[in-house]
């Protein structure tokens, strides 16, 4: 199914909620919405359910305009952030509802299938308020499933769940939606979960659309400081610098050799360094970045180090359980290649081409 939004936007009042933007979703294929609290994801996808209807623009499935059609005429299942189930109804009878609707053969046969996949075929004869919130996070999701609708919205759906079910859930949603038809649109504010989806990726902040693509492009080449920001947890380093010939000067007169336009000259740049582009060990043209220790956090795998190094504090995320005292000094190294260069406008000028392991 094809979702085309033609130039729409959204004011409340004298308010605008969304700026005028237009985006064809890839048919058959998960789109995240990503963006910080109140970015607009929740009022665009209210607008491509048919709750809510553009101040001015048009909304497109197949080509046929439904901007004025109510979402009780369209064929969309929609998940929020809370676990809205029939109340007095079983697990089973709320996975069933949507098939009892369109009078399906092998009702219980599917609803099996379904509780199968999201481990709750247990559950199915309890009612809501007996089940757990990830339980009943997994009949909301079973329930949109089982509609079969060719779009399927989903509102941050994990995000009032603890970490280990959102982990699991993840994962699971990820093989679901592999496997399914629908036009899948997914909004969270986690970089990490789009990276986790894959699929597409459109970058929402304030009202507007930053950019929107593959989510690995999207990730591996921000077209602006702002898509950088949004895509980048921990948060990317960024120093400001000026460009000089052969590459960039940095407070504390440290230099970075770097390509850069010849038009750049003198002018004012914004480096970017993601955290797990930053090493203890040196490989090859690295720049040495000498520092102290300001805050050491484990995480998972993973150690994140904050440091006071000559150009600015940095956050490197570390593989692995490091211990470091506050304090102690250290040397992290960036490679040249790993850099990101924004212009004065906050526009990309510079990109690494590979990753350098």
């Amino acid at each position: 199914m094809q979702l085309t939004l033609e130039g729409i936007s959204k004011k409340v009042g004298a308010e605008s909620w969304l700026y005028e933007m237009s985006l064809a979703l890839h048919p058959g294929a998960v789109t995240v919405l990503l963006g910080a609290t109140q970015a607009g994801k929740t009022s665009l996808m209210r607008i491509m359910a048919g709750l809510d209807q553009p101040t001015l623009g048009r909304v497109r499935v197949g080509g046929v305009d439904v901007t004025n059609q109510p979402v009780r005429k369209r064929n969309v299942a929609m998940v929020y952030q809370q676990f809205i189930n029939y109340p007095s109804m079983t697990v089973a009878d709320n996975i069933a509802s949507p098939l009892k609707l369109r009078r399906e053969h092998n009702i219980d046969a599917r609803v099996h299938e379904l509780a199968a996949k999201l481990h709750i075929e247990p559950l199915l004869q309890r009612l809501p308020a007996e089940l757990s919130g990830g339980q009943q996070q997994r009949v909301a999701l079973a329930r949109a499933l089982a509609k079969n609708a060719p779009l399927m919205l989903l509102d941050e759906p994990l995000v009032n769940l603890d970490y280990k079910l959102r982990e699991e859930l993840r994962e699971e949603l990820s093989l679901l939606f592999a496997i399914g038809d629908s036009t899948v649109v997914y909004a969270t504010t986690e970089p990490t979960e789009a990276l986790l989806l894959g699929g597409y990726t459109a970058v929402l902040d304030a009202g507007r659309l930053l950019q929107y693509g593959p989510t690995a492009e999207v990730f591996r080449r921000p077209r602006s400081l702002r898509v950088a920001r949004a895509f980048s947890d921990p948060p990317m380093n960024l120093i400001n610098g000026t460009a000089i010939e052969g590459g960039m000067l940095l407070q504390g007169g440290v230099t970075l050799a770097l390509d850069l336009p010849a038009t750049t000259a003198g002018s004012a740049l914004t480096l970017g360094v993601r955290a797990g582009a930053l090493r203890l060990q040196p490989l090859g043209a690295d720049m040495a970045l000498p520092g102290s220790v300001e805050l050491a956090e484990i995480a998972g795998s993973d150690t994140f180090v904050h440091v006071h190094t000559p150009i600015g504090e940095v956050i490197a995320q570390l593989t692995g359980v490091h211990v470091f005292a506050l304090g102690e000094t250290l040397t992290l190294y960036l490679n040249p290649a790993q850099a990101y260069v924004f212009d004065a406008a906050g526009d990309l000028l510079v990109a690494p081409l590979t990753k350098v392991r």
